[in-house]
């Protein structure tokens, strides 16, 4: 099988992405599924929300299928968050960010943000992290540190996982040609995410206080007339 990368779009084929288009050319889907896994498992190192909208592309040309793309890419993060949230449960707090301050790429403000955001959020961090650029890569770490359930980060990492890579692979998809404006329109992702918290969050709150604060009232008033 070979994919319309490449050859058609100018794309570099040497260095680190030649090597994932090599990767993907050989396993097809599954090659998709490493690479994402590889990419949780290295925080972020591969080019992948460069390559995944590629796939997109090359999807319309039938070199794959857009959906065994989507699903692979998914699996292939769960995995990679899953080994992630093994490392976090193993090493802890202190050992594990004195592990990441070390790696190439990683700041120690960076380690220090993905960490605020868990204990913020819990386990919405786990669930819009894997859509947010900046803690996305590290973002399970803290959850194994913090023996989160592992079902429920399972199924929180698969959830925020499709989303991010349907958004990829389905962008790159519709525009076809101007695959390589999906990085510039996804960019805005994150705030628009931080926006709908910013404003949801309280609104989720503030309705479920008041309905505590009812069903507290009504159980007064069952009492009293009891």
């Amino acid at each position: 099988m070979t994919l319309y990368l490449a050859q058609t779009t100018g794309e570099p084929t040497g260095g680190v992405g030649g090597w994932a288009f090599d990767v993907i050319d050989a396993l097809g889907g599954l090659g998709v599924g490493v690479l994402t896994a590889l990419d949780s498992m290295l925080f972020g190192a591969l080019p992948v929300d460069m390559l995944l909208p590629l796939v997109g592309y090359s999807a319309t040309r039938g070199a794959i299928n857009i959906v065994v793309a989507i699903v692979c890419a998914t699996a292939g993060a769960v995995v990679g968050g899953v080994l992630q949230y093994a490392l976090g449960a193993k090493l802890g707090r202190d050992r594990a960010r004195t592990l990441l301050v070390k790696v190439p790429g990683i700041k120690p403000e960076t380690v220090d943000r993905a960490e605020a955001w868990f204990a913020r959020h819990g386990a919405k961090a786990v669930l819009f992290g894997r859509v947010l650029p900046v803690v996305r890569p590290l973002i399970s770490i803290p959850a194994g540190v913090e023996r989160m359930a592992l079902p429920k980060f399972v199924v929180l990492t698969a959830i925020g996982s499709l989303m991010w890579n349907a958004m990829l692979l389905g962008s790159g998809y519709l525009l076809g040609e101007n695959w390589h404006r999906v990085v510039d329109i996804l960019g805005y992702v994150p705030y628009v995410l931080i926006g709908a918290l910013a404003v949801g969050v309280p609104l989720f709150l503030r309705r479920r206080n008041r309905r505590r604060k009812n069903a507290a009232t009504a159980n007064i008033e069952t009492n009293t007339s009891g």
